[in-house]
């Protein structure tokens, strides 16, 4: 005959005893014996010590994107003491790509933010908060001793009130008061010591007022004819050193070329010789190292070439009649894809130590915003047809001024375009963005008298749209032979909208 005890503790010390660690599991405990669970015997001298409440779960700043290192917590969605259930939406994330939503992976109570809303440079792995399950006193919840603070953040700046700008001033040799201070070149340093001469006895000629040669050899051809005679300058008497002055701090080195300037004082008029510290964001820092990276470590290539754009226009003109609205930009990425998918070898990357294959045609299409470049992804652009890269494009490029790119929308990518025509820019060049081997430039299109010929031979000018296109390869694997042929390719197809279809 089967046993029946009723016991009245909580749920949590029953998950306890029969050995399931998590809140879900409270339906399970029925076992081979047909426990059934209710409130009856009084063991709350049991349930209420310390040794039986569970650890709460730890909110950790995750890593949520390949490149991140460090996350800003822009908002916090939660408040302590609110219900939470998983997958619903704990903070704001800015990551060094974009603003990323964080969902909770478990229900139970946000019961402590460790790290407030507004803070910046949180390490991946840091303690940003903690959950507990319902029913557990989140009041009183105490930090794991085993996860240490976070290292220091900043968080937003406030502005402190200061008496005056201070001044970095170099050391520099002692002088005597009441003598000017020139900069030297090594040539007339020597001169000057050579023949006993100061400097001040002269006048500087060279750019950024430097005190050359020549005008040394001047001082020396003064003292022979006995218009100057030998400076020999006093050692000045030793005083205690005292703080510079307003007057004194804002009047400058007496030489023209500035050291460099303090931060301005926010909030107050700019002194003279200060400047204002702009703060960068997370996207901004990373998108100038990335940049930085690219430049010096990606031997870069360009080649450029006109193409003619009266068949995409006509086309187009054609696609609005039927309501059907597309920018020149999506027949350039249509054209891309195509031609990366017939000529293979220029869809590759290079990972450090060799090229790779792309088995995908995925074209990131340059996306300016507040915070930076941003680069969202047409994924399998070959496939896809005019009008559904233009939605793509709508999409994603709102998403990305707005900051609410996912991870898989702007991470990876074969082949990138950069488009300035609308800024009326007529060419230019752009930087690689590593590890894909090509970006294409693209300037605005522009009406051009061409001299061609009509049936009978006769030449006549005719007025022709064109665009310049600049391609940026990567040397190491697409060589200059290999990016002409693309910007050939590329120009047929453009030109003839029918081979994109």
């Amino acid at each position: 005959m089967a046993a029946s005890w009723r016991l009245g503790c909580d749920p949590r010390l029953l998950r306890y005893l029969v050995g399931f660690p998590g809140r879900r599991s409270v339906g399970l405990v029925k076992g081979a014996l047909g426990w059934s669970v209710s409130r009856g015997a009084n063991w709350r001298w049991f349930h209420s010590t310390q040794w039986l409440r569970g650890d709460p779960i730890k909110i950790l700043m995750p890593s949520l994107s390949p490149t991140m290192e460090e996350g800003n917590i822009v908002k916090w969605l939660k408040k302590e003491g609110e219900a939470v259930s998983a997958g619903d939406a704990l903070c704001e994330i800015e990551t060094d790509k974009a603003v990323v939503t964080l969902d909770a992976s478990d229900d139970g109570i946000l019961a402590k933010i460790v790290v407030e809303e507004g803070s910046k440079n949180i390490r991946l792995g840091s303690l940003i908060g903690l959950i507990v399950e319902e029913g557990e006193d989140w009041k009183h919840v105490e930090i794991p001793k085993d996860v240490g603070p976070p290292p220091p953040v900043s968080k937003p700046s406030e502005p402190r009130p200061s008496p005056e700008p201070q001044i970095s001033i170099p050391v520099k040799k002692e002088h005597i008061p009441g003598t000017l201070r020139f900069r030297l070149s090594p040539a007339a340093r020597n001169i000057l010591e050579k023949h006993s001469l100061d400097a001040s006895q002269g006048t500087a000629t060279g750019p950024r007022g430097i005190f050359t040669k020549e005008d040394a050899l001047k001082l020396v051809q003064l003292k022979q004819t006995g218009k100057i005679t030998e400076s020999r300058p006093t050692p000045a008497p030793t005083a205690t050193p005292t703080a510079p002055s307003p007057l004194q701090a804002t009047a400058g080195p007496s030489y023209p070329r500035p050291v460099i300037p303090p931060v301005s004082t926010p909030g107050q008029p700019n002194a003279v010789g200060t400047f204002t510290e702009i703060p960068a964001g997370n996207i901004r820092r990373v998108i100038a190292k990335r940049l930085t990276e690219s430049k010096s470590t990606v031997p870069h290539a360009y080649a450029t070439a006109d193409c003619d754009l009266g068949a995409v226009l006509k086309v187009r003109q054609d696609l609005v009649k039927d309501d059907i609205k597309v920018s020149v930009n999506d027949f350039i990425i249509k054209a891309a894809a195509v031609t990366l998918k017939q000529m293979p070898d220029v869809n590759v990357s290079w990972d450090g130590e060799g090229p790779k294959q792309l088995p995908f045609i995925d074209i990131s299409v340059a996306v300016a915003t507040d915070k930076g470049l941003l680069t969202p992804i047409i994924k399998d652009a070959a496939a896809k047809g005019i009008q559904e890269i233009a939605d793509s494009v709508k999409a994603l490029s709102k998403k990305a001024r707005d900051g609410k790119l996912l991870p898989e929308e702007y991470q990876g990518g074969s082949f990138s375009i950069s488009n300035l025509g609308m800024f009326g820019i007529d060419e230019f060049t752009a930087v690689i963005n590593p590890p894909q081997a090509g970006i294409l430039a693209v300037g605005r299109f522009r009406p051009v008298l061409k001299l061609t010929e009509d049936e009978e031979g006769n030449a006549k000018l005719q007025q022709r749209q064109l665009i310049t296109v600049t391609m940026s390869s990567d040397s190491r694997v697409v060589d200059d032979e290999l990016a002409t042929r693309f910007l050939k390719s590329f120009k047929a197809n453009l030109e003839n909208p029918i081979r994109l279809a």
